[in-house]
């Protein structure tokens, strides 16, 4: 019986309890129990000393998720599977919170490994759902791990040429494998400075010795870490990316908020739905690459986009709403033309 101890959260009123997780044979179809020791040093909350104690209760947990996924409460594996899975405690006291660390673990391609973790609150007597298939609002950040693929030289070239990479840029890129594209940014565009983030050390170590190769040692540095951390990405003037459409949504944020006139630009990936700038296709030994820019915008330029935005919205509308009168007065004239035929049938006009 494996036993796993959840301390008390800071800055909340949670019971700490001590977690056991066995395989029961299910109480219905789709349905184990989720057996737990509570603590009983934690008081009540909002229950008067001479209430009568209210019925201990269960609570039904349904979790909805990736058919695929590997499902952990608490750090124990469940044997369920499917894209719904059904939970059931033992007897909880009224008055008190509980809740239960739930995380998803599932790989929507062959590069791409996520976990996705929840806190669940539930409550006696009640059944909560949640739809795992989204983060949780509280904590959007998923664990995202994205295999190693290296990006051919000349589309790495072409994603710098269409960053304007110069003189005064420095060029982050995120996701850095070998270092190829901050050390082509220092040596073959003559960029300030290149950095390089990877969470894998291997990578950091090729990175630097493909930096050393260069003799750029001086100009570029690579760093083990999580995207998510980076505290200085403000100082980029270039931000490069080959991390993956998961990945790419979740960056979207932190990329929206850099300074205006930081280009981005991303192999193959989309942000989310953040429209880019700019779409290229380019042919590589026969094999078709996508490589996409954005700039971010000042306020008046923001303005001045959503301006022209509506202008264009509102032409587009004027001239379906010009298109739809002139074919509804051409339907008319037809029908009339047709009830005069019918009504004339030997008149030639």
């Amino acid at each position: 019986m494996a036993v796993a101890v959840l301390p008390r959260t800071n800055g909340e009123e949670l019971i700490s309890r001590r977690l056991f997780m066995r395989n029961l044979a299910p109480l219905c179809r789709g349905t184990f129990v989720l057996a737990c020791l509570f603590g009983v040093s934690a008081s009540l909350v909002g229950q008067d000393k001479k209430d009568t104690p209210k019925k201990a209760q269960t609570a039904v947990l349904i979790i909805k998720c990736e058919s695929d996924a590997e499902l952990k409460i608490d750090g124990e594996k469940s044997t369920q599977t499917g894209p719904r899975r059904k939970f059931e405690t033992p007897e909880l006291q009224p008055g008190k919170k509980y809740y239960y660390t739930v995380s998803a673990f599932w790989e929507p391609n062959n590069y791409t490994k996520i976990t996705r973790t929840w806190k669940v609150y539930v409550k006696p007597g009640e059944t909560t759902t949640v739809d795992m298939t989204k983060p949780d609002p509280k904590q959007p950040i998923d664990d995202i791990k994205v295999r190693y693929v290296p990006t051919p030289d000349k589309i790495v070239e072409a994603m710098l040429k269409m960053g304007k990479v110069g003189k005064d840029d420095v060029v982050y890129d995120l996701g850095c494998g070998d270092g190829r594209i901050p050390v082509t940014a220092v040596t073959k565009f003559g960029a300030k400075r290149g950095v390089g983030i990877d969470f894998d050390p291997e990578r950091i170590k090729d990175s630097n010795a493909t930096a050393k190769e260069a003799k750029v040692e001086a100009k570029t540095e690579f760093r083990q870490q999580d995207v998510f951390k980076i505290t200085d990405l403000d100082k980029a003037t270039v931000v490069t990316l080959y991390m993956g459409a998961d990945l790419n949504r979740q960056l979207e944020p932190m990329l929206r908020k850099l300074k205006p006139g930081t280009r981005i630009v991303s192999h193959r990936f989309p942000i989310g739905k953040w429209k880019p700038d700019r779409t290229e296709k380019l042919d590589v030994n026969g094999e078709e690459f996508l490589i996409h820019l954005w700039t971010i915008k000042g306020k008046n330029e923001d303005k001045k986009g959503d301006e022209e935005k509506k202008a264009a919205e509102k032409k587009a509308a004027d001239e379906k709403k010009q298109a739809d009168e002139k074919k509804k007065a051409a339907d008319e004239k037809k029908k009339a033309d047709d009830e005069k035929k019918k009504k004339n049938p030997d008149d030639d006009d």
